[in-house]
């Protein structure tokens, strides 16, 4: 019995996750703070200018932020996510800025059909964002 709980902690603990931002100060400092919290996990930080759509295939997870609303670097992201299925993964929105930003994110999930955590991250001190990110990984929402 306790070899099958070990085994079923590392699994836990070796996600394959993948954070998209755009290239604002306060959003790559979050982001930061989200790779710091899922440490033991295979996390990728991409800023949305960089991504590729075959980042976020073998993924199980993903969290998406930005400063405001409809950054010009998110228009492909935006695009892609209208015509793919994620069913089966989670995504935490998360922002530094007002509250319409992470609706906008959160907005962007709609027709991907990805489980979104429905307490998105604004702004908050490393131990909140340390206890959100974990929190999205697990799916516990």
């Amino acid at each position: 019995m306790l070899c099958f709980e070990v085994v079923n902690l590392i699994v836990k603990t070796n996600k394959r996750v993948l954070v998209i931002t755009d290239d604002s100060e306060e959003t790559v400092k979050m982001a930061a703070g989200i790779v710091t919290a899922l440490k033991g996990n295979k996390v990728v930080l991409k800023t949305a200018s960089d991504f590729k759509g075959n980042d976020i295939l073998p993924v199980e997870a993903f969290f998406l932020g930005c400063e405001k609303s409809q950054p010009e670097s998110f228009s492909y992201l935006a695009d892609l996510l209208k015509h793919i299925n994620l069913s089966g993964r989670t995504c935490g929105v998360f922002s530094p800025g007002p509250e319409k930003t992470v609706k906008y994110l959160a907005g962007l999930l709609k027709d991907c059909e990805a489980v979104l955590n429905p307490q998105p991250l604004i702004g908050g001190s490393a131990g909140a964002v340390k206890k959100w990110a974990q929190n999205v990984l697990s799916g516990s929402f």
